[in-house]
């Protein structure tokens, strides 16, 4: 007689099998895997991995192999020394080779920076609970100022220069190379060169609060003379009209929007807020609707954050702003 599966157990089959999809599925996004790598750094990295998982198989095969004859070949006698030779090979030998070419490789991926060595970009990131604070430094050594959004150019060295305002953040571009923590009071600096123009995405890699998820950042690699132009319009102020209402509402004590609203140094920097992709650090698409809720419930949509809301501004007003920032390319 057959016995009935449980209902129990058919829900965790199907559990189990629709992760297994999802985990399929989100191995096809290429924008945040470090096992498609559009940097010199992320390349290395790749190939260590690959390295590594294949090591890991074949040791894997080898005893998996040594236990199914242990179990089911033909029983006999062996001598003393053949028992010695075998735990010196597979218990000396082979463990540290093993482990001598994993460090050998490991420390090949050190960084090699020259004393006095000039990076061709520097970026100076400050990481804020829950978004990311942006400064390019221009051939004049001047900063231009940005949020949540990184832009870069094909094959230049880039220098990030991380701290944090509050508490430990990590930052991270899978595609490009490896993370970096971002810590209150000190300044770590990341290199790291892109090979190929595209978006990519970035992620903070160290849980820091309630919001850590949502955390991100769109990565945008320009072809060298589109970056050039890039920056050139990100140092210019801003050109919008109809900023009454953003000014009224008291939005200009958080936020700078150069030539506009100056003294606001709370929130992100919002001169070119409309040449950006995403709203709230990669939370939502920038779009007039994602944009409107966010004014009405920020805190609904990124929990944590320390945007107001401004659900009581009357309709039109409210509308106003969101047209006023949609004109800030």
């Amino acid at each position: 007689m057959e016995r009935a599966v449980p209902a129990s157990a058919k829900r965790t089959g199907k559990l189990a099998l629709t992760t297994l999809a999802g985990m399929g599925l989100a191995a096809c996004n290429t924008e945040q895997s470090a096992l498609h790598p559009a940097g010199s750094d992320a390349v290395d990295l790749a190939n260590l991995f690959w390295f590594m998982t294949i090591g890991g198989a074949l040791v894997w095969c080898i005893l998996m192999g040594a236990a199914i004859y242990a179990v089911v070949g033909k029983k006999r006698p062996r001598s003393e020394r053949f028992a010695d030779r075998f735990v010196f090979v597979g218990g000396v030998v082979f463990p540290t080779t093993g482990l001598a070419a994993l460090l050998i490789l490991g420390l090949a991926l050190l960084p090699d920076w020259a004393e006095g060595d000039v990076p061709d970009l520097r970026v100076h990131v400050v990481a804020e609970q829950f978004w990311w604070r942006l400064d390019y430094e221009d051939a004049d050594g001047m900063a231009i100022a940005s949020a949540n959004e990184v832009h870069l150019p094909v094959g230049a060295t880039v220098e990030f220069v991380l701290t944090s305002t509050d508490v430990i953040h990590s930052f991270w571009i899978p595609t490009l190379g490896g993370k970096m923590d971002a810590i209150p009071g000190r300044s770590n600096v990341l290199r790291l060169r892109p090979e190929k123009a595209g978006v990519y995405r970035g992620v903070c890699a160290e849980f820091c609060g309630s919001s850590h998820a949502l955390m991100a950042f769109p990565v945008v690699v320009h072809e060298p003379d589109d970056f050039a132009a890039w920056l050139a319009a990100q140092g210019q102020p801003a050109t919008a009209a109809g900023a009454e209402a953003f000014l009224a509402a008291g939005c200009g004590a958080c936020h700078v929007v150069r030539g506009i609203s100056d003294a606001g140094s709370v929130g992100p920097d919002l001169t070119h807020f409309a040449g950006r992709r995403t709203i709230g650090a990669g939370t939502l698409p920038l779009t007039a609707a994602n944009l409107a809720d966010w004014l009405v419930a920020p805190a609904h949509i990124k929990p944590g954050v320390r945007m107001p809301s401004f659900a009581t501004l009357p309709d039109d007003e409210r509308q106003a702003i969101v047209d006023f920032l949609l004109e800030l390319k």
